[in-house]
Order: structure tokens, then C-alpha cells, then sequence
């Protein structure tokens, strides 16, 4: 069932107050999976209360290795903002991928908080005429791995196995029961989904290029925001109990 936009439904349990999916398919034009998530991204935006982003990666032939294509560079360009906007959204962004997943699949599976994949996983990393696509991709292996196992994929360009996935830290969570998986991290993460999280994730970010002197004063800010916002409830808890 498709919605629209040609985003992928979501199961009942899942959107049902708890989530907003897209379908990232690699054998799509690139301008079509650019709108498909600012699409994801205003519907969560536009959500009340806290939510997940649920990034479904579709199964994909060993053609569709090769990627973005015949495209322009305004479309990379367009292509990259959508991401980082996706991974600065004040939700939990979860990726769900089965079987072979190809083209724009390691793009998007970076961006999220949290990856669940199937044992077959095959993750063709995006390679033209034997050289990687030198995307942002790129950058995040580096801060997702480290640059000595960022190297690794990014020079050989191999096929990326569900087991060495999770050795190298690439995904979090191997299952055959992924509706089940992606049902309890949707309830478990959208509890902590909110404005907080997106500070504590560009910490994160920032802490493996930022050095210590630097980042003290942005930690700093963030504490106090979280004194504020602790003592703003405390004041609410106090209000409520008279």
C-alpha cells in the first residue's frame, strides 16, 4: 500500500501515533528520494508529541550498486541537505533493512539512530567503475567507525555482510523478527524523542573532531538548558500537587 507521496505506509501498531516511514529504494531516481524525505521530514515535524522516523530500505539487485547515476551536482547537493536535515530532526530516526540493499541504502542507514537489519543483509555500498561515491557517506563512516575501518569499506568498496555489520559497529540490531524489533524500539525510542535528543546527538557528533577546551563551553550550554528544563518541571510537579 502506498501513500500519496509514494512513501511506504507503516504497519498499524507502528504509525498508529508512534511514527512517521519512508521507503528509501535505490532504483529510484535521486530527485524522488530527496522529496520522499523532506516528505518523511515535515510529517514529523508536524507531528505533536514525540515520534520516530522509520527509514525502510528496499531490497535492491546487484545492478543498482552503481549510484546516483546521470544526475546533476545541484541534485547531490539537494540529496545531502535532506539527510542532514533528517538526522538533525528532534526524533529517533530507526532503519529497517532486508535482504540485498543498494544505492542510497548506506547513505540513509548512517543517518539513523538506531539500525535493525535481517541475518541475510547484503549491503552493496554505492560504487562506480570500482571507486566509491565520494558522499557524505564518506564522512560519516569516519565519525560512525573510526578512519582505520571507514578505510576499509571506503578504498575496497566490498559487500557489506550482516555479520560484519555488527562487528564493526554498522548496524545495532541482527533479527528475523523485525516488525517485532522495530515495534519495541519505536516504543522505547519515542519516549526519548524531543528537542533534548537532538542536542545529545550533535554532541556526539561534535566530540570525535572537537577538542576538549572547545567543546567544554557547548556541554556547558547544554547543562544549563537541562538545569532549566529540569527545574521548569520540578516547578510544574509542585504546581500540580497543590
Amino acid at each position: 500500500m502506498k501513500a500519496n507521496n509514494d512513501e511506504t505506509v507503516l504497519p498499524a501498531d507502528v504509525a498508529d501515533g508512534l511514527g512517521v516511514g519512508v521507503e528509501i529504494d535505490g532504483a529510484r531516481p535521486l530527485a524522488d528520494l530527496t522529496a520522499a524525505v523532506n516528505a518523511a521530514c515535515d510529517r514529523a515535524e508536524e507531528r505533536e508529541g514525540r515520534s520516530v522516523v522509520v527509514l525502510r530500505l528496499a531490497t535492491a539487485l546487484p545492478e543498482h550498486r552503481a549510484w546516483p547515476g546521470a544526475v546533476e551536482l545541484r541534485d547531490v547537493s539537494r540529496w545531502e541537505k535532506a539527510l542532514r536535515r533528517l538526522e538533525r530532526l528532534p526524533t529517533m530516526n530507526i532503519a529497517v533493512a532486508r535482504g540485498t540493499c543498494g544505492g542510497p541504502s548506506l547513505d540513509v542507514l548512517l543517518t539513523a539512530d538506531y539500525r535493525i537489519v535481517t541475518p541475510d543483509l547484503l549491503l552493496l555500498p554505492p560504487v562506480n567503475d570500482g571507486h566509491f561515491w565520494p558522499g557524505m557517506s564518506v564522512h560519516r563512516l569516519v565519525q560512525h567507525l573510526g578512519v582505520a575501518r571507514a578505510r576499509q569499506i571506503v578504498l575496497w568498496g566490498d559487500d557489506i555482510e550482516a555479520e560484519r555489520a555488527i562487528e564493526v559497529g554498522l548496524v545495532d540490531q541482527v533479527t528475523e523478527s523485525v516488525d517485532e524489533a522495530l515495534h519495541t524500539a519505536a516504543v522505547l525510542m519515542g519516549r526519548i524523542s524531543d528537542a533534548e535528543l537532538a542536542v545529545r546527538r550533535q554532541l556526539l557528533y561534535d566530540a570525535a573532531s572537537t577538542p576538549f577546551e572547545d567543546a567544554l563551553g557547548l556541554h556547558l550550554a547544554a547543562c544549563a538548558r537541562e538545569l532549566r528544563r529540569l527545574d521548569a518541571e520540578g516547578s510544574r510537579e509542585l504546581e500540580d500537587n497543590r
